[in-house]
């Protein structure tokens, strides 16, 4: 089949453009340290989609003046509207980029270099202006879809999780009232704000006039997506702890398992989906910028709109990155100036119309599998050269902690040990005062890169157990978003002999006890405990729950669990 090339986007391809384009932004930045949560997040969220609704309205009434500000309101009126919202566009990608840069190099345990792979995605996504904005619609036609399943298919998996208690804690602590709502409302809307470019490129669109129908299809979309999660994380960590968390979409992620756990790592999958609309994210607001500095007369822009968002992204101006800046810059200048503009152009009434646009199409094929090739191996590490902890202990010697890594011995578990080989020790024990210390031992004396992400076990010394140790313990593994929640947490006299401890048949502590929970015909006992449920308790009262216990009398190991 031939596609015609009329430089014109369908309805449904508008759609899913919306949709790749907000939904990781929402996902992975609305949520953090209880930000538009609780009563006050979700009637907060309800008002600000029924004003967007008609926001749209309003937007469709502006579409043939803003196609080209210059001849609707002269020179100086109309570059300064586009230099506005050129400067947005460039501010708001280097902050994705840069959003990026910390998903894929902190949160993913990569070994890329942050410079290089911000430098990598921002020349890609800069190949994609110079192709016509209709084959950035077929990307966002053929992948929308996809993206937006992958998502709910996640939420879907992860209201099992959910217990009632922890949304009871939601309704019985969060309180209504208006500041609140009207606070979660406005952080809705700046979040939203990227719509407001839609007048710039609604010419692009086949039957424009009709176009509101789609969009606001769009936003009542994402409205719904992001009050389901309002309603999900609280029932899933409980009110307290999310209060603390800065990204509470990671953890969910983490528990986000097919039944069974076919993958041990699947939350990188959903991680794949979120980066590439992040990713789409990034290519449309350089589309807009490329669109805007041409109208404003500052040529393509296709060098210096990429050169000002990589710095941006990856330099702070002066004390602080953009990161810190931008929601400032956001909510008290962006939001308030463009609502000032459009007034503006909407009580001018100029209808004109003008062709002209690029877009950025081809970025979303070249990153789309730039970064599932570098997730298919977690980073840029091969795999032979981690070191994947199935178990971990954690004790106290004196005033140091004493962390005892459990690792599975594979060469025997596939069949592949040579004779006469040495046998590898299956734990590794690093000491430290502080788990800061720890790494650094670590990469000091051990040539693998450590991934904590395939851990099963944590078993927690009762000299750790005293004096709240384990709360640092806690501390450094919630830093970690590669470990998941799913993990189960014992309690032993010595945390680093048990770790340390092989069956009969040299089956590693991890490897045994997660087999002996998940293949119990009976299911896993209701005292079996996970990291989970710990956190949850931690935040809540400060103390841990009864933790079943390990003990180990030479050969055999026995799980005990406490029984009311």
């Amino acid at each position: 089949m031939k596609f015609a090339e009329n430089n014109r986007i369908s309805h449904r391809q508008l759609y899913r453009q919306l949709i790749l384009s907000f939904l990781a932004p929402f996902l992975l930045c609305l949520f953090g340290n209880g930000g538009t949560l609780g009563k006050n997040g979700v009637g907060g969220t309800v008002v600000a989609v029924i004003l967007l609704l008609f926001y749209v309205i309003f937007l469709m009434r502006l579409r043939h003046s803003l196609e080209n500000p210059v001849k609707t309101a002269g020179w100086f009126a109309g570059c300064l509207t586009e230099i506005f919202f050129l400067i947005y566009c460039v501010l708001t990608a280097a902050f994705l980029l840069a959003l990026l840069g910390e998903i894929v190099t902190v949160s993913l345990g990569t070994g890329i270099s942050k410079g290089w792979l911000l430098l990598f995605s921002v020349l890609l996504c800069s190949l994609g202006t110079s192709r016509g904005i209709q084959k950035r619609g077929r990307m966002a036609e053929v992948s929308g879809g996809l993206v937006l399943a992958a998502v709910a298919l996640m939420l879907l998996l992860s209201v099992r999780q959910g217990k009632w208690e922890y949304f009871q804690e939601m309704l019985t602590d969060s309180r209504w009232n208006m500041r609140g709502i009207l606070t979660d409302c406005y952080g809705v809307l700046c979040a939203f704000s990227g719509i407001g470019l839609l007048p710039f490129s609604l010419e692009y669109v086949e039957k424009n006039g009709s176009a509101g129908k789609t969009v606001r299809l769009a936003v009542g979309t994402l409205g719904i997506l992001l009050i389901l999660v309002e309603l999900l994380l609280p029932a899933i960590f409980g009110w307290e702890r999310l209060k603390y968390e800065t990204v509470p979409i990671f953890p969910l992620l983490a528990g986000a398992d097919l039944p069974g756990n076919i993958l041990a790592r699947f939350d990188v999958l959903w991680m794949s989906f979120l980066l590439y609309s992040l990713l789409f994210s990034i290519g449309s607001l350089l589309h807009y910028g490329h669109l805007l500095a041409e109208k404003t007369g500052l040529g393509s822009g296709k060098g210096w709109i990429c050169v000002a968002v990589y710095l941006l992204a990856l330099f702070p101006v002066g004390d602080a990155s953009i990161q810190k800046y931008f929601q400032i810059y956001l909510g008290y200048i962006f939001v308030p100036g463009m609502l000032i503009f459009q007034a503006f152009f909407f009580f001018w009434g100029w209808k004109k119309r003008k062709k002209n646009g690029k877009a950025a199409g081809l970025v979303l094929v070249l990153l789309g599998a730039g970064m599932m090739g570098c997730l298919s191996g977690c980073g840029g590490v091969e795999p032979e050269k981690r070191l994947y902890p199935l178990a971990m202990g954690a004790d106290m010697e004196g005033e140091k902690f004493l962390i005892t890594l459990g690792t599975p011995d594979l060469p025997k578990a596939t069949g592949q040990e040579k004779n006469g080989e040495e046998e590898e020790k299956k734990a590794l024990e690093i000491k430290g005062k502080t788990f800061d210390e720890i790494e650094d031992n670590y990469r000091k004396t051990q040539e693998k890169y450590l991934d904590p992400g395939h851990l099963e076990i944590l078993v927690l010394g009762k000299s750790v157990l005293e004096q709240e140790h384990w709360k640092k313990v806690l501390e450094f593994l919630q830093k970690n978003p590669t470990v998941g929640e799913n993990v189960y947490v014992f309690q032993a006299e010595n945390a680093g002999k048990t770790v340390g401890w092989s069956s009969p048949q040299q089956t590693s502590l991890g490897e045994y006890v997660s087999s002996l929970l998940e293949n119990n015909p009976d299911e896993i006992p209701e005292e079996a405990v996970t990291l989970r449920e710990v956190y949850h308790q931690m935040y809540e009262s400060g103390k841990l729950p009864e933790l079943p216990e390990l003990k180990v009398d030479n050969e055999n190991l026995e799980v005990i669990f406490n029984k009311e």
